[in-house]
């Protein structure tokens, strides 16, 4: 069926090479091939006749999940004892290959594995270029976001929201993550495929220690299959570059009868259709209609703005403007979408959403209000007949916040809105602000000066 041509470095394996290909080859196909039967859960539950780009960046995000804490993607403290599990598998299956298995071609297995690395790292790089190179990982900033004080962020979200305010710079991180992955397809692009992606993936390993994001575990996870990849040709990286001086290439590879070439070839592009070509037409196609870190359902008609809480009253009592009282609502905004942001000293717990996360329902799209304080966010229906906002607070950690506000409109620029918070009736005029800003009106660049 095959036969290998060129040859390793040093085709003689010794005993401790051997020992440790052992290691390496198990624990190295446990984590790349999905054995994980939460995998195949995920997978059936598809619905392949309406198939969206989610469903494929989530076959591509596969990472074992032994000690998961039920939830496929909760990278956390779980994940590096997962691989510890791993590694102790690797070691007892190590033990039994040596002494039952002793004729093994070695040349030929380690061709193998690396391609089964090449493959799940191309798919698992490629899967988050697209959603950086069609902005939608970290979107432009919502009006609730541009109205937060920039002290009430965490650093993972002012380090998305940075990222959000410059989508040309987002999608290049993006193309030169596609790149990356689409040179690991090829077997003569490997290393150089592999190299970019430990570069990269470095730098946002990086990030996520130092902005406390969610995804530090998986973005080294990435980063060990680009070691492995990039062990093969370390050597002669090194004299090239670090010695200068010449070097042959290796031409290892595994020759195939034309019957295995001809399933390679069909097979290889069928895989590079559904990752790279169908996938990123999805992801184009949910960049044009569907920003999945906001909410679709629309929000109150023309009402959508920042406005000044110019009268408020609680149980018919009016509380004048303050910076420290807690029950005073400072302003309100009303998003394009269904989701009204209140403005308020009252001390919140902090939502937290720090791994990306692709939802389909509204209630569970977090993005706009995770990692901020200083506003409550609350999704909201309207009874257009009864003139009444239901509200339903988006942080999960305060679920039983809801309310129902009557809203009239006297005019196009002022909402009141009266109802029951709680044990209180509350009692507020809302004036619009038309305000500019800065990001948006030195957008244009800076040769002349802006007024807001």
């Amino acid at each position: 069926m095959s036969a290998l041509k060129g040859s390793l470095p040093n085709d003689e394996w010794k005993g401790y090479e051997k020992w440790a290909f052992r290691i390496f080859a198990i624990y190295f196909f446990i984590q790349a091939v999905p054995l994980d039967w939460k995998y195949y859960r995920n997978l059936f539950s598809i619905n392949w006749l309406h198939l969206r780009f989610s469903d494929i960046f989530y076959i591509s995000r596969y990472t074992p999940q032994i000690l998961a804490n039920n939830s496929s993607t909760r990278w956390g403290l779980n994940t590096y004892a997962d691989w510890l599990v791993i590694l102790a598998i690797a070691l007892i299956g190590t033990v039994i290959w040596s002494f039952r298995y002793k004729d093994t071609n070695y040349n030929k297995l380690y061709y193998w594995i690396r391609v089964i690395v090449r493959y799940r790292l191309a798919i698992g790089i490629i899967a988050y270029g697209f959603i950086k190179f069609f902005p939608l990982q970290s979107p432009y900033p919502s009006l609730s976001n541009l109205n937060t004080h920039y002290g009430e962020f965490s650093r993972w979200k002012l380090f998305s929201l940075s990222l959000g305010i410059v989508p040309n710079y987002e999608a290049f991180l993006g193309l030169v993550e596609i790149l990356a992955g689409s040179l690991l397809l090829f077997r003569k692009t490997s290393t150089i495929g592999a190299l970019m992606v430990v570069i990269f993936t470095g730098n946002v390993f990086m990030s996520n220690l130092a902005y406390e994001g969610g995804e530090a575990p998986y973005s080294l996870y990435l980063i060990v299959l680009g070691l492995f990849l990039l062990a093969f040709d370390a050597i002669r990286l090194f004299v090239l570059i670090g010695l200068e001086r010449p070097v042959e290439p290796n031409g290892f590879k595994i020759v195939l009868s034309q019957k295995w070439q001809r399933n390679r070839l069909i097979l290889k592009t069928l895989f590079i259709f559904f990752f790279v070509f169908l996938y990123g037409y999805k992801t184009w196609s949910a960049y044009h209609h569907e920003i999945y870190q906001f909410p679709q359902t629309v929000g109150l008609k023309n009402a959508s703005g920042l406005y000044d809480v110019a009268e408020f009253k609680v149980n018919s009592t009016t509380l004048p403007y303050s910076v420290t009282d807690t029950n005073r609502w400072k302003n309100v905004v009303f998003e394009k979408w269904a989701t009204l942001s209140i403005g308020t000293n009252k001390p919140l717990k902090i939502d937290s959403a720090v791994t990306e996360e692709i939802n389909d329902r509204d209630a569970d799209r977090s993005y706009e209000e995770a990692g901020s304080v200083g506003r409550r966010y609350y999704s909201y229906q309207i009874d257009e007949a009864k003139q009444q906002l239901i509200l339903q607070n988006k942080n999960h950690n305060y679920p039983d916040d809801k309310l129902v506000l009557h809203y009239t409109r006297p005019d196009d620029s002022k909402l009141v809105l009266t109802g029951v918070e709680g044990r209180d009736t509350v009692y507020a005029v809302l004036n619009k602000i038309d305000k500019k800003y800065l990001l948006q009106e030195a957008a244009g660049g800076r040769n002349k000066a802006i007024k807001l």
